[in-house]
């Protein structure tokens, strides 16, 4: 019986050498069980001030836990590190980054619900957990949901993200049974996780806001500088070569 493991973590910053101090998860079985985690951890690594302003947690909260290896929930997703279970987060590089630091080595089925709401949300100006929170209407759910497992919903908080993504991955098997009536939705919604969306319009630089294909067109200069220069996303690169080999 598969398990599906929804989690989101709060870190000491963005950047390379940054570390988890707190994770969130709720995992869900197939009969709709839900095992809530909700644990502080300690690091080596100070916490950035700028860390600090986006989720609170402050270098007293952390004192005294243990590392991120000895929470519950990282003894509890080792047990369940197969293919029969589902991996989950919003914006997963990030966060499968930071579980990697920790010397996780994934074996489960990954859906990243960020990917899958760019294939089936497209015209949606932002795809950011917490615009859709509010977009998509869930915020009207939640605090129903949030009681039902006695959780605290707070932006930029683990737990209360996890919370905002469990409805957020409920609304997107409806639009994937909307949209593939034929497919399991958590079959489709893997596969789109790892399928490269094709972009219309630049959102950045001196085209901001014009088609790509006519830029590619009219300047290709620019876009050979691009490739070179730019750390693209895969999207990009994937919509560049083509456009290029069309």
């Amino acid at each position: 019986m598969a398990k599906y493991i929804l989690f989101d973590t709060e870190t000491t910053g963005n950047n390379e050498e940054d570390r988890i101090i707190q994770i969130g998860a709720m995992i869900v079985d197939a009969k709709g069980q839900v095992e809530v985690f909700d644990e502080l951890c300690s690091t080596v690594l100070p916490i950035k001030v700028e860390a600090m302003a986006v989720h609170g947690i402050t270098p007293n909260l952390i004192e005294g836990k243990g590392l991120f290896t000895d929470t519950n929930f990282y003894k509890t997703l080792l047990s369940l590190n197969n293919q029969e279970n589902y991996l989950i987060a919003h914006n997963m590089p990030f966060d499968m980054g930071m579980l990697q630091k920790e010397g996780f080595i994934p074996d489960l089925k990954i859906i990243d619900t960020l990917r899958v709401a760019k294939h089936l949300i497209p015209n949606s100006p932002s795809k950011a957990l917490q615009y859709l929170r509010y977009d998509l209407e869930l915020y009207k759910n939640e605090q129903a949901e949030a009681d039902k497992y006695n959780i605290t919903i707070k932006a930029h908080d683990a737990i209360g993200d996890v919370l905002v993504m469990k409805l957020l991955l409920s609304k997107l098997v409806v639009l994937v049974k909307e949209n593939y009536p034929d497919v399991n939705p958590m079959i489709k919604m893997e596969e789109l996780t790892s399928t490269p969306i094709f972009i219309e319009t630049f959102t950045f630089g001196k085209y901001k806001d014009r088609k790509i294909a006519e830029v590619c067109n009219e300047d290709m200069g620019y876009i050979n500088w691009m490739k070179k220069n730019m750390d693209l996303d895969e999207d990009m690169k994937y919509t560049l070569d083509k456009i290029i080999k069309g």
